[in-house]
């Protein structure tokens, strides 16, 4: 029985501790502007003083943590910052309509703060038709690839980077079509045009 007992209050006090470092790493990423969960979780991790911990709490955990921590303390300048975001996810997706682009990330689901990027899927079974589309329209980029998952399978596909004024930073992933028809998204980790155009005049935020 003391056995039993002994390993609830390890699991108790194992679970307080992933609990913690979630907030204090979603407070890292909302005060201290950093977007990657892996480097907040680790230097979440030294400031507590559990830097050999093998339970760190997952993106999903940081991402509940970092909306409650908006909510609490940038309730006032958040909205904006988000609203901006979007709206200049919203202008690329209707310059590159022809590729049916969906956006995902921290600018969906409301995470995201003044130094995150926007993340866009595209589609066509063209390879070099974004590529195309941005030189022929003069839109300045950065070429590179992109890991992904299609149909189970780990894949490379293209990427641009576009920087816009704002000095925001737009990814573009290019996926064959089929994609697009997987099935394999969850719900309310994409939008296309029509549901960012509604989140922006309604002022909704999405959330897991």
């Amino acid at each position: 029985m003391n056995k039993e007992r002994q390993i609830r209050e390890h699991g108790s006090r194992r679970d307080l501790m992933r609990e913690q470092l979630a907030h204090q790493a979603a407070k890292l990423m909302a005060e201290d502007g950093i977007t990657d969960h892996a480097f907040a979780k680790r230097k979440a991790a030294r400031q507590l003083g559990a830097g050999d911990t093998q339970h760190l709490p997952s993106n999903d955990e940081i991402d509940a943590a970092l909306h409650s921590f908006r909510n609490l303390f940038q309730s006032e300048s958040h909205p904006e910052v988000l609203r901006q975001l979007r709206e200049e996810a919203l202008a690329t997706m209707r310059t590159l309509e022809e590729f049916h682009p969906y956006l995902t990330g921290s600018v969906l689901s409301g995470t995201a703060g003044g130094q995150s990027d926007i993340n866009l899927m595209l589609f066509s079974d063209d390879e070099k038709a974004v590529l195309l589309f941005l030189l022929n329209h003069n839109i300045a980029f950065e070429d590179g690839e992109w890991k992904v998952q299609i149909n189970g399978r780990d894949e490379t596909v293209p990427s641009y980077t576009l920087t816009g004024e704002s000095g925001v930073q737009t990814h573009l992933v290019l996926l064959p079509e089929n994609a697009r028809f997987g099935g394999s998204r969850k719900p309310g980790t994409h939008a296309d045009i029509a549901a960012v155009e509604k989140m922006i005049d309604t002022g909704l935020r999405t959330e897991d």
